[in-house]
């Protein structure tokens, strides 16, 4: 009987717990103020960085799109890093060479955890721009994007700033369910920034100044892991800089891209994102994500002590409930801004999904080597 008393209670703290983390989240998303920009003329120069590897079917896109930013163009540096492609991205690159868009083939002779890193910081060493923008090959913005990411920039000043990334053009349910669940770390990004505690952001839109970049060294001490060229440059960011980090709140600022088609892409990518969890030097940040993923992993237990006792299948519907009321509040302001509030119906069922996806990634995430690009790295 001792035993499963301490389980009740474990199970109570870690549900309570888990309800005041998110009310946080919350609290963090609406201290976030909506950028208005200001009608100023933009003085800053801009390296935006895209690496790529066998990206030939999207990067067209892409590049057309950053092409078609509405700021000045002499201020604007669009330099893509081939990384070892073995199809046409790098031809499709050249082609746009009279249009601006500057080449560099990522040439290591060897083998490399990092490969990301590597392309970001060569194109770093070779860029111009004060203010380097980070975002994939695979991604599209509109025309207003790069404009409003300067204009916050020069009103807040801040060293570092994560802007939204989201997902578009879903052809199934597994595809909506994916944009809900990124949605969710998106918004939790944003609200830890907003409570001034970053905790994650995305490459895929992101921007710092260069000089900032070296100051705090670059990707040194972190450039052995494949990941985490954002989330654990923003821990070096925030470690230095402190509050000069900043989320840009506007609808404009958004880059979309495509959520995962099979079950299979979708776990390796989120084993990579995992895999950087071990290595946050915010070591509070490990905690909570311990906090969290025990939290989950308890709801489990306590389904499967229910066979013996229905106190604990009971208590199980209890954090089930805790669980999905305070995502759901959290998630109606984040899905409200990326206006995508009807995907708010998936969220009952996705809610048991998602307890058996946390606990399983908590442990894959960090247990070994994943796919990624056609490699496989740690």
């Amino acid at each position: 009987m001792e035993v499963f008393s301490v389980i009740n209670y474990i199970s109570s703290f870690l549900t309570v717990l888990y309800v005041i983390v998110v009310i946080a989240f919350i609290k963090g998303w609406h201290k976030l103020v909506h950028f208005k920009p200001e009608a100023t003329v933009l003085t800053t120069k801009v390296s935006i960085l895209v690496a790529a590897r066998n990206e030939a079917k999207n990067i067209a896109k892409t590049i057309e799109d950053l092409i078609a930013q509405d700021y000045d163009r002499e201020l604007t540096e669009i330099i893509f890093i081939d990384d070892h492609s073995t199809d046409q991205t790098a031809e499709i690159i050249s082609s746009y060479a009279s249009r601006g868009v500057k080449l560099i083939r990522l040439n290591e002779d060897r083998a490399l955890n990092s490969y990301k890193k590597k392309a970001i910081q060569t194109a770093i060493s070779a860029a111009s721009g004060t203010l380097i923008i980070t975002t994939d090959a695979d991604c599209r913005m509109g025309t207003s994007w790069l404009k409003t990411i300067v204009s916050f920039y020069e009103e807040k000043k801040y060293k570092m700033i994560s802007s939204p990334v989201a997902y578009f053009e879903e052809k199934s349910f597994f595809e909506r369910a994916q944009t809900l669940e990124f949605l969710y770390l998106i918004g939790l990004g944003a609200s830890t920034i907003g409570n001034k505690k970053p905790s994650t952001c995305n490459g895929a839109n992101l921007a710092y100044e260069r000089d900032a970049f070296y100051e705090v060294g670059g990707f040194k001490g972190i450039d052995d892991l494949a990941s985490g060229d954002d989330e654990l440059l923003l821990h070096k960011m925030a470690a230095r800089f402190g509050d000069a980090i900043g989320f840009l709140k506007h609808s404009d600022a958004v880059v979309y891209t495509h959520a995962k088609a099979t079950l299979k892409e979708f776990i390796q990518q989120r084993k990579r994102w995992a895999s950087k969890s071990t290595r946050y030097k915010n070591k509070s940040i490990i905690v909570l994500g311990v906090c969290i993923w025990l939290f989950n992993l308890s709801i489990l237990v306590n389904v499967g002590l229910g066979a013996f006792n229905t106190f604990y299948f009971n208590l199980a519907l209890v954090q089930l409930l805790a669980k999905m009321v305070v995502e759901w509040l959290f998630l109606y302001d984040v899905t409200a801004f990326a206006k995508r509030k009807s995907l708010l119906v998936l969220l009952p069922v996705l809610n048991v999904l998602h307890i058996l996806y946390i606990v399983y990634i908590g442990i894959a995430g960090n247990s070994g080597k994943y796919n990624w690009k056609d490699r496989m790295v740690k």
